[in-house]
């Protein structure tokens, strides 16, 4: 094309530009500065001068700033939605190039929950990357539910259903809900055959920290799943909290399966009442339709995630 056609897009597309289009964007989806920021591995006052350079350039205000909220103007909601499909499109654009390559390379995004990361994924890393070694890898952990698109994610793996239904995704291997308790604590006390002996015994429990409500122990008893709410002298909100107290033998507590694995093949943690586990097959790995092509999602989808579930 002549230079006089590209020249719009040339003044648009400076990098000051597509750098305040970009933090615009994601502070407009995460609704603050700061969790812009966040996602982006900048400073928040980094985001506040790209955007303010940008109303500059197109001369409106893109937001109404207060000191405890972030809203748009009129101009900055139109804007906002066309620069997310502008965005979305050059995603598109570089999944194409990416799905060229015939090996898995560059930056993959994997966004997961702090238990699913710490147990599933960080774990894999070393083998993935000794496999595909042009592979980086972003792993960022948080309980809140991030927005793929918005956070340029190549992967998520979560607990739950799926509620996006415009992302492609895979039911990985199941997992057991089982109790444990430490060698110490089952030499001073024994261990129950069934958990009604649970009454007798220190139990830890977990409080969610979302909804402040306490972990329901499911158990299986015949053809049927039943839950209980032990009365614990030990509450936490973490489960990594629950797992630190039962292996210095503070009592019992439920845990997933792949959460209590490597303390249990360190003989730190024993499994018990295992006649009565509860079998659950609801970690799923979450990708948008752009990525389906990409080889380093495909390919830790099928090695790193697959093979670690399965030794759960």
């Amino acid at each position: 094309p002549p230079r006089s056609t590209l020249f719009p897009y040339t003044t648009l597309f400076r990098s000051e530009r597509l750098t305040g289009l970009i933090a615009f964007a994601r502070a407009g989806s995460l609704g603050s500065y700061t969790a812009a920021a966040r996602s982006l591995s900048v400073s928040p006052s980094a985001i506040s001068k790209s955007i303010q350079r940008l109303e500059r350039h197109f001369g409106v205000s893109l937001f109404t700033r207060t000191t405890r909220s972030l809203s748009f103007t009129a101009e900055g909601r139109d804007l906002h939605g066309r620069v997310l499909e502008l965005l979305r499109q050059a995603e598109e654009i570089e999944q194409v190039v990416k799905s060229a390559r015939s090996e898995p390379a560059g930056t993959l995004r994997i966004a997961a929950s702090l238990p699913l990361g710490l147990h599933l994924i960080a774990p894999a890393i070393t083998d993935f990357r000794t496999r595909y070694p042009k592979v980086t890898i972003d792993l960022r952990l948080s309980d809140h539910i991030v927005g793929m698109v918005e956070e340029s994610i190549d992967l998520a793996v979560r607990i739950g259903e799926l509620a996006d239904s415009s992302l492609l995704s895979r039911r990985l291997s199941p997992y057991r809900l089982s109790c444990y308790a430490s060698p110490d604590y089952l030499a001073r006390y024994g261990a129950p055959e069934h958990p009604d002996e649970l009454v007798g015994h220190e139990t830890i429990n977990l409080r969610y920290q979302s909804t402040g409500q306490m972990f329901r122990w499911p158990f299986r008893i015949g053809e049927k799943e039943i839950e209980i709410v032990p009365s614990s002298p030990v509450i936490v909100d973490s489960s990594e909290a629950v797992i630190a107290a039962m292996a210095t033998g503070a009592g019992i507590g439920m845990v997933a399966s792949f959460m209590a694995a490597q303390r249990v093949r360190r003989e730190e943690l024993v499994p018990i009442l295992p006649d009565f586990d509860v079998e659950r097959h609801n970690i799923i790995a979450l990708w948008p339709q752009s990525r389906s092509t990409n080889p380093a999602v495909r390919a830790f989808i099928k090695m790193a995630l697959t093979e670690t579930t399965q030794s759960c």
